[in-house]
């Protein structure tokens, strides 16, 4: 027959379980409801009444009274049940009523790239069928740590978003040791939305009319070019370091702030040449202010037919794709995301927006669902860790 000490010892692990299981229950049901503010607040208020007055009675009943104790964890059980119900009640009605204020678009660069002009796209189509203001918020800096951030630790009741580029999704984690923010599962993934064709651009100061005589010129004068960016890891970035890596050059990297203001360091002369998004570099090609020599891509593009691609052009084996994608924070209920991915995608099909995209070197990109594109991400983020160890790009 076991001791006194022995059967207290037992009974207390027993109760430690239970009570346990009745916070977990509590935890788990009372914040079920991420649209619902006092949620968090009223389970904590819950836990702390469990610890603080219920624990030293049920050790203490239990010891006298087993039956009874195991009777307090019952009704705490189901307090813990009955105190979920109206929250999931105020859950599907935030779903049903969604949105119900302005939905914020973080974009992780400046005003003007390909990004910025896809978002504010996606952000009037979003406006016009919901009825609900839509706001494209630029956030850069950091190399899009600064826009990811916010994002990540944003309400997670879809009325903030995320249009997400390669650089920060799928490069970063591959630059950075220790990155603030997982890309592959601390967002819920929503909808890839666009691929955006970038071109190798010039100043015309530069005495090159092909990539041969980009690459000959290059490998003539070592140490003297330089290629600007939208910013260390972004897909210019890539095409960059790639472009040295595989043709045999060594061009130096200046990083900017988005695509825009290297777009105009390119116009001032302060940088040689930069891999633009057709978007921000069109109306400056029509100018004539700076001169295009190839497209990025793996292969031709209709609407830009005369420009050969890089690989064609001198350098076998060359492609960059640079695509955006729309993520929301982690938890955004899936109805929400649902609707989003839904309204999305229906937006890039519109005739008026492909057309008004296509004519800036950018096209529909999407997937049939929000957890392809999430698969997506994860299977680009190993792509880019190759390129990026063979680059021997690391940042810390």
């Amino acid at each position: 027959m076991r001791s006194r000490k022995a059967r207290t010892t037992a009974s207390q692990v027993s109760v430690r379980a239970l009570t346990a299981a009745a916070i977990a229950l509590a935890v788990r049901f009372t914040i079920g409801a991420p649209a619902c503010a006092d949620a968090p607040g009223l389970c904590a208020l819950f836990v702390m009444f469990i610890v603080r007055f219920e624990l030293p009675a049920v050790y203490h009943r239990y010891e006298q009274f087993p039956s009874g104790a195991a009777m307090r964890i019952a009704m705490i059980t189901g307090i813990a049940f009955c105190t979920a119900l109206p929250f999931a009640t105020v859950q599907a009605q935030s779903v049903k009523d969604y949105p119900k204020r302005p939905i914020r678009i973080i974009i992780t660069v400046a005003p003007g790239g390909g990004s910025d002009i896809t978002a504010r796209m996606i952000a009037q189509k979003l406006t016009e069928a919901w009825g609900q203001q839509a706001i494209v918020d630029n956030r850069p800096g950091g190399n899009g740590v600064v826009g990811m951030e916010i994002a990540a630790h944003a309400n997670p009741d879809g009325h903030t978003l995320l249009l997400g580029t390669i650089g920060p999704v799928a490069v970063n984690p591959s630059l950075y040791a220790k990155l603030s923010y997982d890309p592959a599962n601390g967002y819920a993934p929503v909808a890839r939305a666009v691929s955006a064709l970038n071109v190798l651009v010039v100043h015309p100061s530069l005495p090159v009319n092909s990539v041969k005589e980009l690459v000959n010129y290059a490998k003539a004068n070592p140490g003297k070019l330089n290629f600007g960016s939208s910013g260390v890891g972004f897909a210019d970035h890539l095409a960059g370091e790639l472009f040295n890596t595989m043709a045999g050059v060594k061009m130096a990297h200046v990083p900017y702030k988005g695509g825009a203001p290297a777009m105009i360091d390119l116009v001032s002369g302060n940088v040689q040449l930069i891999f633009a998004t057709m978007s921000t570099s069109l109306v400056q090609i029509k100018a004539n202010r700076i001169r295009p020599l190839a497209v990025t891509s793996s292969k031709r593009i209709d609407q830009f037919a005369d420009l050969p691609t890089v690989a064609e052009a001198g350098v076998p084996g060359f492609a960059v794709d640079n695509w955006y994608g729309v993520l929301a924070p982690l938890g955004t209920p899936k109805e929400i995301v649902g609707r989003l991915h839904t309204e999305i995608n229906r937006a890039l099909g519109m005739s008026d927006v492909k057309e008004r995209l296509a004519g800036l070197g950018i096209f529909p990109f999407t997937t049939p669902t929000p957890e392809a594109f999430g698969d997506y991400i994860k299977a680009e983020i190993a792509k880019y860790a190759q390129v990026v160890k063979a680059a021997g790009v690391r940042l810390d």
